[in-house]
């Protein structure tokens, strides 16, 4: 195994691909790891993005299928979903490519947001009333203009 520069120091190593890019040095760039960490860093986006549109979609889910949960509980639930919401176009914005694979997204977020809504309304206290699992469709319940509406809340 090779100790390059990339396994010794990370900073450094990105310090000087860059400087070597910017002083045309290209016959000097380590061009395997550069494309690896782009290609990593195209999916490590692509994954925040998703998480954002979980986070979201599992308010969403939460404040429609738990309407009768008390305000002080529904409060942190518009609170997150607006920051998740604004994240996603913040990203939809940032990468208008995102757009074509948003119904993609949605699906695959989905998913992993019914899971987190089903498995924290089982922690709900306080008397407040724990829906059963069947309460959660296993499709999407939102269309993609209300995920990303900013006066939608899935409980109005």
């Amino acid at each position: 195994m090779t100790n390059t520069l990339y396994d010794q120091d990370f900073n450094q190593w990105r310090e000087t691909t860059i400087q070597q890019i910017r002083e045309g040095q290209f016959n000097q760039v380590d061009w395997e790891h550069l494309l690896q960490e782009l290609e990593d860093l195209g999916r490590s986006e692509k994954r925040a993005f998703i998480s954002n549109l979980m986070v979201l979609i599992t308010h969403l889910l939460k404040l429609k299928i738990q309407a009768d949960a008390p305000d002080t509980m529904k409060g942190s639930w518009y609170d997150s979903a607006a920051e998740h919401r604004t994240r996603v176009k913040k990203d939809l914005a940032e990468n208008p490519s995102y757009k074509n694979y948003l119904p993609e997204a949605v699906n695959e977020a989905y998913k992993d947001a019914r899971k987190l809504a089903i498995k924290q309304s089982k922690l709900a206290k306080l008397g407040v009333r724990k829906p059963a699992e069947s309460e959660y469709p296993t499709e999407c319940p939102f269309s993609l203009e209300q995920i990303l509406d900013d006066d939608y809340y899935g409980d109005r």
